[in-house]
């Protein structure tokens, strides 16, 4: 069996979980969360906790049993504290500004980049430098921290981009400059 897949689930306090047939609800203060489950697996609710449990044992059950678990135990960690991505913007007049529902980028094109906030998620300026997106739904704040990266990723010379606040970006060193 999985070693991640055979933990229980603690539903916390204010938390709400439901299995409508394939489908795992939770709700909690910051929201409501929804998740198909994987073929040959199921949820059962019991004592303040869920466990998912596979009824089968070949290959795809075993790989779906600890997605499953981990994707339930995200939702419930999402709905009760919220997910969050920190980015840093490096770089002579790169600036981020939030408006609205749009993120506006000015890192060095002709033109500020503009994106749209999906819903759900919460983004906030920080400074002109840094922005924080925030959420319930920890691959929906992935992904558009990802998609705010990929506007400008960080360049290994002079390391001038969007990165992560925790990322290392690995420096490569320049010409020389010797030589005539």
């Amino acid at each position: 069996m999985s070693r991640i897949g055979r933990m229980p689930v603690p539903i916390r306090a204010g938390v709400e979980m439901r299995v409508d047939g394939d489908l795992v609800k939770v709700k909690g203060p910051k929201g409501a969360l929804e998740q198909g489950l994987a073929p040959f697996v199921r949820v059962e609710i019991t004592d303040g906790q869920a466990l998912v449990l596979r009824e089968a044992d070949h290959k795809r059950a075993k790989a779906a049993h600890g997605l499953m678990r981990s994707l339930i135990a995200n939702m419930v960690t999402g709905v009760t504290d919220g997910f969050s991505k920190t980015l840093d913007i490096i770089g002579v007049g790169y600036r981020a500004e939030v408006s609205g529902g749009t993120v506006k980028l000015s890192v060095g094109y002709s033109h500020p980049v503009l994106l749209t906030i999906p819903q759900g998620l919460e983004v906030v300026a920080e400074s002109q430098t840094r922005l924080v997106v925030r959420g319930a739904d920890k691959q929906q704040v992935g992904q558009f921290a990802s998609d705010i990266r990929k506007v400008r990723p960080p360049e290994p010379y002079k390391g001038k981009g969007i990165r992560y606040a925790n990322e290392h970006i690995r420096r490569k060193v320049g010409k020389s400059g010797v030589g005539g």
